[in-house]
């Protein structure tokens, strides 16, 4: 099962993305989903995750400008970023836990630039 996902590109500082994230087959149960994001020579960061139940968990730097959610019928997860920054330009990785197996999307490049 593969993760595909999509919504980045280039936009503006100040602008908004919406990320995207399916799985290419069935995956049950799924547990936590979740985004991270890698810059060239740093470490993979977690950027939001949700429970199987809604409940979600923000990374500091993106508090208030960030919204995940998730659609259990379709097993979706997305992530809504607005008022974005030159910092936030990195590679997000979409992530799905299934209860003992990780799921990984190949990333969708996100590029903040004026």
């Amino acid at each position: 099962v593969q993760l595909q996902a999509s919504g980045g590109g280039s936009v503006q500082p100040g602008g908004s993305l919406r990320l995207s994230c399916v799985p290419s087959g069935s995956i049950f149960p799924i547990g936590r989903m979740g985004w991270y994001r890698q810059v060239p020579g740093k470490q993979r960061e977690l950027v939001a995750s949700i429970t199987s139940g809604g409940t979600t968990t923000y990374a500091n730097f993106v508090k208030g400008r960030a919204t995940i959610s998730r659609d259990n019928a379709k097993n979706t997860v997305y992530l809504q970023m607005s008022s974005l920054q030159l910092d936030d330009t990195a590679v997000y990785y979409c992530w799905i836990g299934a209860f003992g197996v990780e799921y990984w999307g190949e990333g969708t490049l996100v590029t903040v630039s004026s």
